[in-house]
């Protein structure tokens, strides 16, 4: 049995093969607070990546509504289920099993080998969504849950008695990724430069093991082509110190493309290791299904905290509180501020950022300035007369 240390859970685990990490790993954060849902991530992503015949069905980006949201349908719910009730310590220790874990399987049987009769995903608990639950991608669009408002409704809490957000989703590229932990073949690798992981279509042979074993339900049946096809993190365009094409298209400049290190080897002046280790105020997805996904998630501040705890661990409150000293202004989160201003304000990968007393800076991989933002944007006031045309203005700010 292989084990290998998720610091997500803080603990050791199982996995079918040993823990060998890539050079530098693939990493995102979004700012849920900020996401509107126009869904341009999810076009633009549409129209690169996946516009052929048999992909129609393709979302490799999707934005959904929480709680009742999900593409494919039900996946959350349904993974959660077959997991069961799961528990986290006092101490933030995950006492529950993953999906690796679950079914007690004995890894120490499965060879290592390219037999497609060795079914490594035999000890992943999983499920191959039906066709009709690719059908619908904007199911439980806007749909709301909690207490309903009256006319005379009131609230001056921090969460909404009636609430629900978006939750945009790609491939997550998991350190642990059960798709290619699944997979009999190996068709699925994880880059070492970057820790992208990728599909060999010429290699797959259609067992459908990756959509199986991947919980996020991103990795997806092409039936025209005969093969699975997932997410590629937009390579080509990480290769050229970018940003993946969701990222920089997003209007509501909720993303921030980079590297994440282990929290021990956590460098300050990179800004995912700062929004997740140093801020501590970027979650992980369902972290408790083993996978250490490289996605982050600043979690909704206006969301009661117990559906967000089964959703990002027991952190939330943490975060939550965080984020809004900084939106609030308070001194001792300026530089968590200024980072967050950061986001979405250039297609270049910001690698190291600095905040000064008037502005942000990010930096690429060169220590280039590809970024400048304003700690606080100008105001300027026009006269409320303009005497040169003989009007007034509605608006002078």
């Amino acid at each position: 049995m292989a084990e290998v240390y998720n610091w997500q859970i803080g603990r050791e685990m199982d996995y079918p093969y040993p823990e060998t990490r890539p050079e530098r790993q693939w990493a995102g954060v979004f700012d849920i607070n900020k996401c509107i849902a126009c869904q341009t991530c999810t076009l633009s992503c549409k129209t690169t990546w996946t516009h052929d015949e048999g992909q129609e069905h393709m979302f490799w980006n999707n934005v959904e509504t929480k709680p009742y949201g999900s593409y494919p349908l039900a996946w959350d719910v349904e993974i959660l289920d077959r997991l069961g009730a799961q528990e986290w310590g006092s101490d933030g220790v995950y006492d529950g099993k993953t999906i690796f874990e679950v079914r007690d399987f004995d890894w120490e049987d499965m060879a290592i080998d390219d037999d497609s009769d060795t079914m490594h995903s035999e000890g992943i608990e999983g499920y191959r969504p039906d066709d009709r639950d690719w059908a619908q991608p904007n199911m439980g669009e806007d749909e709301p849950t909690g207490d309903a408002f009256e006319s005379d409704t009131h609230f001056d809490g921090d969460t909404h008695p009636m609430w629900f957000f978006y939750l945009p989703r790609v491939c997550n590229h998991c350190t642990f990724a059960a798709c290619a932990g699944g997979c009999p073949i190996q068709a699925i690798y994880k880059r070492q430069e970057d820790g992208i992981v990728l599909l060999d279509e010429d290699s797959c042979e259609a067992f459908q093991e990756c959509v199986r074993a991947c919980p996020y339900g991103k990795s997806v049946y092409n039936s025209v082509a005969g093969n699975s096809q997932k997410c590629v993190g937009c390579y080509p365009k990480i290769e050229q110190g970018l940003v993946p094409q969701c990222f920089e298209n997003c209007l509501g400049k909720i993303r921030m493309h980079g590297w994440i290190n282990q929290p021990d080897d956590a460098d300050p002046s990179s800004p995912i290791d700062y929004l997740v280790h140093e801020a501590e105020v970027a979650l992980p997805l369902y972290p408790q299904l083993g996978l250490e996904p490289n996605v982050y998630y600043v979690p909704p501040i206006n969301v009661p905290t117990d559906y967000l705890t089964q959703m990002f661990g027991p952190r939330v409150e943490q975060a939550q509180e965080t984020y809004r000293a900084a939106r609030r202004g308070d001194e001792e989160y300026r530089e968590l501020r200024g980072l967050l201003q950061l986001m979405g304000s250039t297609q270049w990968r910001i690698e190291e950022f600095e905040v000064t007393d008037e502005e942000a800076i990010g930096y690429d991989k060169d220590g280039k300035t590809v970024a400048r933002v304003p700690m606080k944007e100008p105001r300027y006031e026009r006269e409320r007369y303009d005497e040169s045309n003989d009007v007034y203005r509605l608006d002078i700010a």
